[in-house]
């Protein structure tokens, strides 16, 4: 079961969250007291691999305390979906439902500790529409029409044709029918039927297949849904992930004197910061296998109460456990090192362990500073790295397989530097464990996943907030909390793009960036274009700050990079402060989506088809709910954006903020998944010529 989306309600500092989306690994993002931890401890809570248990003077909103107190069963603390694909044949042979409803759940968790869970696809059917009813009775009236009756029947047919018409027109009577209401149609056509029909009578069958038929459709809308059902709630959560919380990673020390290591390993009364240290030195010693209990062993001393000095062979057997003590703390140094430096990219270290009677040793050495330094008089980073390195990679492959980690604040004491290994870390421990965690560091903001980072913030209403919107609503980003977390990544890979001879294309917003890396990666993939350097688009948010981006890029080639703009009328005026400043020279360098699309008011949605982004927008969660499809109403050669707009307002539907970048996500995912050559030629030849211009102003 992998994890969609979540939302927190009522929960310390969290009023109501909205859905938080996740990929394999998420980044929360947001500045101290923002409220990002409480946005991991309720998921923990939903189904905590340990611990985990939920703590009323801790855990209850402080504004809502005494409600939740009285009636702690009438508050949901958290809901998050899964993808139970893999489980749709069990679920379908357990409910009767269609497996097209049932490939998404959700779990919902309260604080009196009770689950709920719901499949948000499946909407209860309790009316059935009169034409599939009518339908079913003139299948009926048809072929009794034309069976021929027995002799003693001659008057039993036109008496079942006669209900069979009358039964019709009262169905045309209403559009929709109720269990009941079915029910009293066929309770008039049941006295049709004479108490004892003649056994080789043919039409009184097909009569009797019709009420079985009604009964069926009927049963349908009194069903219980798949929720309902008993054993379907203690399956899902028999297969629901169990979720790992992290906050204290447990450095190790330089020296370890190992009878207390093999007392603490036992004890469970241990304080966190000694449980964590414990369990880090469990790993160790479990990652090299050695048992703390051997090395004290192999190295005792020969002792006698009466003072009897050792013979010979006592000493060679002494000499011989010391000898094979130090070849295991060899290898077990040696394998560490080897596989440390396969993560560690900040310098080329050796790790050796020594043992000395009860203490245990662990140096570190390095190819600039060869000589052995202890552990503790390394950097706090080195010794992070180490612990943390250790956990995760025993214990997600073993305690912790298939569990998804949620790690608060990791990697605080780390060089920037070693914080991009730490993300690079992330990516490879995704293969077992899906990841969600907390930062504040632009270095654990990867650049080129944006789509996977949520921003973390305090509402109007004091409360914590969540969103895939990046930006919201300041044009300056160092007063708006973590979005200056975000510019600083992207201006970090904005500079490193410049140092490796990118070409940057200045775009508008996110969701312009989603679709032209889109276009990017369909184009190239159908050998359509074959760039010369690899094309990025950075955001500019405003004309204000295109200006600082387009001067920042210009970089050693002294170039102004391209731009696109939509042809609306932000777009427009955002294209003329370009060219009448910093572009006044430049001007063929400033480009519009109209151009490339054939009508006015454009943007960069249109250069997609129509039809294509209908789709999209009815699978969209706030599409689902309309009564009309928006692909019904859509219209070629006009802007896209406006229709939306006006679609959603027409079907009372709230857009999100940031939905276009929500909607451009989901059309990255749809586009790449279908291919280039899914899409009509004539978008293909758009997206090739605005590419071809891309190149073509490309710095020599």
């Amino acid at each position: 079961m992998k994890l969609i989306k979540y939302k927190v309600t009522n929960f310390r500092s969290v009023v109501d969250s909205g859905w938080v989306d996740t990929e394999q690994v998420t980044a929360l993002i947001g500045v101290n007291e923002s409220g990002k931890t409480n946005l991991l401890l309720p998921l923990w809570k939903l189904n905590p691999a340990r611990e985990g248990e939920l703590k009323p003077t801790s855990d209850y909103p402080k504004g809502n305390y005494a409600a939740v107190r009285a009636n702690p069963g009438n508050f949901r603390f958290v809901a998050a979906e899964f993808d139970v694909s893999e489980h749709v044949g069990k679920l379908s042979e357990m409910t009767s439902v269609g497996g097209e409803y049932l490939d998404v759940v959700e779990v919902s968790r309260y604080f009196d500790g009770r689950h709920e869970i719901a499949f948000p696809k499946h909407k209860p059917q309790t009316e059935a529409m009169s034409e599939e009813i009518r339908k079913a009775i003139d299948e009926a009236k048809n072929e009794i029409t034309a069976i021929s009756p027995l002799a003693k029947e001659s008057s039993l047919k036109p008496e079942m044709l006669k209900s069979l018409e009358e039964a019709i027109e009262t169905v045309k009577s209403q559009e929709k029918w109720s269990s009941t209401g079915i029910a009293g149609v066929a309770d008039r056509l049941k006295t049709v039927i004479p108490e004892t029909p003649a056994p080789t009578s043919s039409i009184v069958p097909r009569f009797q297949q019709l009420l079985d038929a009604l009964k069926i459709k009927r049963g349908r809308l009194t069903a219980p849904g798949p929720s309902e059902v008993a054993e379907v709630k203690e399956f899902i959560l028999s297969k629901l992930p169990r979720f790992v919380y992290y906050s204290n990673y447990g450095n190790l020390d330089s020296e370890i004197y190992l009878p207390h290591v093999v007392q603490n390993l036992k004890r469970e009364d241990l304080g966190a910061r000694e449980a964590a240290k414990a369990r880090t030195l469990r790993v160790l010693f479990s990652f090299v296998t050695l048992h703390p209990e051997e090395i004290l062993e192999l190295g005792l001393d020969f002792k006698d109460p009466q003072g009897r000095q050792p013979d010979p062979s006592e000493i060679a057997e002494i000499a011989t456990k010391k000898r094979d003590r130090t070849i295991l703390l060899n290898s077990a140094g040696t394998d560490l090192t080897k596989r440390f430096r396969e993560w560690w990219k900040q310098g080329n270290y050796t790790f050796e362990f020594q043992a000395d009677g009860d203490h245990f040793r662990i140096w570190v050495s390095d190819s600039k500073r060869p000589e052995k330094v202890e552990l503790e008089d390394r950097s706090s980073g080195l010794q992070w790295f180490l612990s943390f390195y250790l956990i995760f990679l025993v214990e997600s492959s073993r305690d912790h397989r298939d569990a998804i980690l949620l790690l608060d604040e990791p990697g605080l004491s780390l060089h920037p530097l070693a914080q991009r290994d730490l993300s690079a870390f992330f990516e490879n421990l995704s293969g077992t464990n899906q990841i969600v965690y907390t930062t504040h560091s632009p270095f654990l903001v990867d650049a080129d996943s944006l789509d996977r980072a949520r921003k973390v913030y305090v509402g109007e209403d004091g409360s914590t907030k969540a969103s895939a919107d990046l930006r919201r609503g300041n044009d300056d980003p160092r007063k708006n909390g973590a979005t200056y977390a975000i510019y600083s990544a992207l201006n970090m890979n904005v500079a490193e793009s410049i140092l490796l001879g990118c070409h940057p294309v200045i775009v508008e917003g996110p969701s312009d960036q989603h679709y032209l890396a889109t276009i990017k990666a369909m184009l190239i993939g159908g050998k359509k274009i074959s760039p010369k350097r690899e094309l990025v688009f950075p955001p500019s948010h405003g004309a204000k700050n295109a200006k600082v981006v387009a001067s920042i890029l210009t970089g050693r080639d002294e170039i102004l990079p391209v731009m696109i703009f939509d042809g609306d009328d932000a777009g427009r005026k955002m294209a003329r402060d370009m060219e009448n400043g910093l572009y006044q020279n430049a001007k063929k360098r400033v480009l519009s989506t109209d151009k490339y699309v054939g009508f006015a008011n454009s943007e960069i949605e249109d250069l997609f088809p129509p039809n294509f982004l209908a789709e999209v927008i009815d699978r969209w969660e706030p599409g689902r709910g309309a009564d009309k499809a928006f692909a019904d109403v859509v219209e070629s050669g006009k802007p896209i954006v406006p229709q939306i707009e006006s679609w959603a307002s027409s079907q009372e539907i709230e857009l999100p903020e940031g939905w276009k970048v929500d909607v451009a996500r989901l059309v990255k995912k749809r586009a790449l998944s279908r291919g280039v050559e899914k899409f009509d030629k004539q978008f293909v030849d758009h997206w090739t010529e605005l590419f071809d211009d891309f190149q073509a102003m490309e710095p020599e």
